[in-house]
């Protein structure tokens, strides 16, 4: 109804944008007269517009009237550098980004080119611009490929990968545009705040910032905070006998149900992801293990068994978690892609390695955390896109105060959603799924099924196998992710099979036809890998080859028959032979090649860099790229005469049609997987196929279905649609982002009590870093520790006479051993503002005097102790608080049940612990200072070096 009196506001947004993209427009022939000298000097005439401008505001209203002309560079750019000249509506993307929102845009519509427009503008006041990315793949074929704008307009483009040293990530954010990570900047923002030398900090002050899919860091990720951990030693045998614990113990049907327990050992709540042992189930442990107290402080169990039934219950191989080398490796549920640097934390990753029977890792202790809400909040301007936020807009607004735009297609979007088909068992639904493939792949149609975990990809895999309907698998098994970019390059050939987990969705293009590009630059890295990357490169052996010592001849064996392996694996990807010319001349290159660059000298990542840039349309001045690129678009010329007659056929039969075989808990991962197909107004179907078994209806709700069902005994194979049930699952799916939203907002609600602790320890250190006025800052912890002493001792309620002044002065002598002349009869007759004032006065006194001593052993010794000192009590001390922040965590929820707000009590708790750390830390602080007694260098000792601290 308001809409209709109000009208839609996306309309209203997008209609301001118009007058601008008219202005752009009109600009577009002014800089096609251009040459590439004056259009890459614009950037210097708007650089120095921004000479003398500091305020933040200033700058903003300045690039605001630069938009026009700065967005008519860029896409001119595009246009010589790339042969891509941005769409209109692209370039209302490129506003809604530069105006600090979240563009939702289709699959399909360039998003990685709309990022050029805003970064381009807000990088021209030189304080550095960040896009983030989902993978280091993604970042790094941005940097190489949109990233050539940039670089022929004269900006830096930086690129920080996970192997980097400090000084590239130093060299690379130090670029006017840096492509990286979400978790490399997350994890790079907390080693800079645990450094040590200013010279260490990596990170330049956080300035502006793109996400690109957007919602998969902010709402997907955002449950899982970013942890740097130092190992603490537990017993590891507790892992193993409560795992084989565990195995002994029944699960109960039911739940309790008025304080009457189940039968059976333990109870599990999928819903909450919890695990409950019953009275019975703690008798029968207590027994097994032959305590009396699961809960005993000196020999505690509870911990472990509770850890062990997750383990057993929650958490399934190929589902949550696949072995990989002897190692249990995260799948994120959201990508479907393995996540090998992080772990469970809270021994939960342990439970899992004993019941794996894999080595046990030792558990850490947390040294500095942030979540993803607070790290991107830091950001003055945060911008971000992606093809699915309007489901998630109320969080994204309460949470980062980011307004979701979505942007029109260029296209019109004429893909069809089928209506669900749902049926009473699995089984009848997996053997309908594989009905469809079949129909489908008969008509020549290209088909991509979505699954939603690896053991659900493989099963759907063997059901093909057995009908022999040839096809490609992609989940996150180790063979299958190193083919993702190839098998989703032949994912829309006419008659081909794709069977996915999520992690298809994100950063790679199913054209139909086949991507032509692609298939050129791999048949060319088919023929240049034996002649030019060094056998013994990690990146082309593998984890599982580098750990093996194999000698030289076992090596080569061993990668000649992995080489065979995947020619006859690529020829099935190849639309056609090459003609007998081409292939001589990429015979001859792959010669010519090897001599130039040596041979077997290259490693993997730099051919594939080199190929990278050969596949462009920037300029170059390497006359064997040049080569390279002249052969790549020959064989594309001869792939595209093929595929060309092939598209025409598949977008004949409908195009490509989408199966989902499983409602995901959030509606945006249903949509993102519908929207592989369909792109830039391509035809296309999807479908998806459900069960009453799914978890989604099994956990909320489907056991009103399943009696409609039986009381009208419908057939297990015969599907049903009805408005009943689609009602039921959009209503189980929002009860689940609702439920998740909940979460987050918690970790959220209380990481700002940590954030706003956080904020002041790492102002902190920066100030000792930047080792300005390191004396006044220690002794203004002398003057607070000074007066905490007369607070402590001075009651000033009581008369003089009464006043504890001998414990007072012999307190002061425990700090400052240099007053150790200090008497009780010095101090009568003041009061207690003149004692505290005197107090001071003595110490700074006696602080000059060890200033003094020290300094002659070493000149400026004392600053360098001032820093050594503050860093130690500042890091040792709140590695500390954060344990017993995530304690006190644990323990306030029980305070709900005394009528009291958990998070309240966390906050005025968590607010006195952090007031005494800080207390701690100042007296320490002097304390170490005074009883700082340096060696003198020994006399062989050359006169430049350094006195150990």
């Amino acid at each position: 109804m308001l809409k209709l009196l109000l009208g839609d506001p996306n309309a209203r947004k997008l209609r301001r944008y118009q007058p601008l993209v008219a202005e752009i427009n009109g600009l577009e022939e002014e800089m096609a007269a251009l040459s590439d000298q004056d259009l890459q000097g614009r950037t210097q005439a708007f650089r120095e517009r921004f000479a003398g401008i500091h305020e933040p505001d200033q700058r903003l209203e300045l690039m605001d009237e630069l938009l026009p002309e700065a967005f008519a560079v860029v896409r001119e750019a595009g246009k010589r550098v790339l042969d891509m000249r941005h769409f209109d509506v692209q370039l209302i993307g490129g506003m809604v980004l530069h105006d600090g929102q979240i563009a939702e845009m289709k699959t399909g519509e360039g998003k990685t080119l709309v990022a050029t427009l805003p970064a381009y503008l807000n990088a021209l006041s030189g304080q550095g611009v960040h896009i983030v990315t989902v993978n280091d793949y993604l970042a790094r074929r941005d940097t190489e490929w949109v990233g050539q704008i940039h670089r022929f307009l004269g900006l830096s483009v930086g690129l920080i990968q996970q192997e980097m040293s400090p000084k590239e990530r130093q060299r690379n954010y130090a670029c006017d545009i840096t492509y990286v990570t979400n978790s490399e900047l997350g994890f790079d923002y907390l080693r800079d705040n645990m450094a040590t030398d200013l010279k260490d900090l990596v990170q330049r002050d956080f300035h502006y910032c793109i996400i690109d899919e957007v919602d998969s860091i902010l709402v997907d990720e955002a449950r899982t905070p970013l942890i740097i951990s130092g190992q603490v030693e537990r017993p590891q045998e507790k892992y193993k006998e409560a795992a084989s614990i565990a195995t002994k113990l029944q699960r109960a049907e039911g739940v309790t149900k008025d304080g009457v327990d189940p039968d059976g050992d333990y109870e599990v709540d999928e819903k909450q992801r919890n695990v409950m042992l019953t009275d019975q189930g703690f008798e029968k442990v207590e027994k097994l293990l032959q305590v009396k107290d699961l809960f005993n402080p000196k020999d505690p169990w509870a911990h472990y068994i509770n850890n062990a039934l997750k383990a057993k219950e929650l958490f399934t191989k190929d589902v949550n978690y696949i072995v990989r080398e002897d190692q249990a490796v995260i799948v994120d549920e959201f990508t479907g892609r393995v996540m090998p640097t992080r772990r469970w934390s809270d021994g939960q990753h342990q439970a899992i390695e004993a019941k794996e029977n894999l080595e046990i890792q030792p558990e850490t202790q947390t040294m500095a955390t942030i979540t993803y809400q607070n790290l991107f909040l830091l950001y003055p301007r945060l911008a971000g896109m992606t093809g699915t936020a309007k489901t998630e807009e109320t969080e994204l607004e309460k949470t980062y105060n980011l307004e979701v735009t979505v942007v029109p297609t260029n296209r019109l979007l004429i893909r069809k959603d089928l209506p669900d088909q749902v049926f009473k068992t699995e089984a009848a639904k997996w053997r309908a799924v594989a009905d469809e493939i079949a129909k489908e792949h008969e008509t020549a149609r290209p088909v991509l099924v979505g699954t939603t975990s690896v053991e659900k990809s493989e099963l759907i895999s063997g059901l093909l196998r057995e009908r022999s309907i040839p096809h490609n698998l992609l989940n996150a098994k180790p063979e299958n992710v190193e083919r993702e970019a190839e098998i989703i390059a032949q994912a829309g050939r006419a008659g081909a099979v794709t069977i996915s987990t999520n992690m298809a969705g994100r950063g790679t293009d199913i054209i139909l036809g086949g991507n032509t590009d692609y298939m050129a630059r791999l048949r060319i890295r088919e023929a240049l890998l034996p002649q030019l990357v060094n056998p013994e490169d990690p990146q082309l052996m593998g984890g599982a080859l580098a750990k093996q010592r194999l000698n030289p001849v076992q090596l080569e064996a061993l990668l000649r028959q992995r080489q065979q392996e995947q020619s006859r694996r690529l020829a099935k990807l190849f639309p056609c032979p090459l003609s007998p010319g081409a292939e001589q001349d990429l015979k001859q290159l792959s010669g010519d090649l090897a001599q130039a660059w040596g041979e077997r000298r290259l490693s993997l990542i730099t051919l594939d860099e080199r190929l990278n840039v050969a596949a462009e349309k920037a300029p170059v001045q390497d006359p064997w790229i040049q080569k390279l690129r002249q052969l790549m678009q020959r064989i594309r010329g001869e792939y595209d005469r093929i595929t060309a007659h092939e598209q025409e056929g598949v977008i004949g039969s409908g195009g490509l049609h989408v199966i989902g075989t499983e409602r995901h808990e959030s509606r945006r991962v249903d949509n993102q997987l519908r929207g592989r197909s369909g792109r830039q107004g391509d035809p296309g179907s999807s479908r998806f196929f459900l069960s009453l078994e799914d978890s989604l209806l099994r956990i909320f709700g489907g056991d009103r279905v399943a009696k409609v069902m039986d009381a009208f005994r419908v057939d297990e194979d015969m599907p049903i649609e009805s408005s009943l049930l689609t009602r039921s699952l959009e209503s189980a799916q929002k009860k689940v982002e609702t439920y998740y939203f909940d979460i987050r907002k918690q970790v959220f609600d209380y990481d700002q009590v940590m954030n706003n602790q956080r904020r002041a320890i790492y102002a902190e250190r920066h100030r000792v870093l930047k080792g300005n006025q390191l004396k006044q800052q220690v002794l203004s912890y002398g003057e607070r520790t000074m007066e905490d002493i007369v607070d402590a001792y001075v009651d000033p309620e009581l008369p003089p006479e009464e006043w504890s002044l001998d414990r007072l002065a012999s307190k002061v002598k425990e700090f400052v051993y240099l007053l150790s002349d200090l008497r009780p009869q010095d101090l009568l007759g003041l009061k207690v503002e003149e004692l505290k004032a005197f107090l001071c006065e003595q110490l700074c006194s006696a602080y000059d005097i060890k200033e003094a001593q020290v300094n002659e052993i070493q000149s400026n010794l004392m600053r360098q102790a001032e820093r050594f000192f503050i860093l130690q009590q500042i890091d040792t001390l709140w590695r500390e608080h954060l344990q017993s922040m995530d304690a006190l965590r644990e323990s306030v929820n029980l305070r709900g049940y005394g009528q009291k707000d958990p998070l309240m009590e966390y906050k005025n708790e968590g607010y006195t612990m952090f007031l005494e750390m800080m207390t701690q830390m100042r007296r320490n602080v002097i304390y170490s200072m005074f009883m700082f007694e340096p060696r003198p260098p020994a006399v062989s000792t050359p006169p430049h070096r350094e006195v150990i601290i």
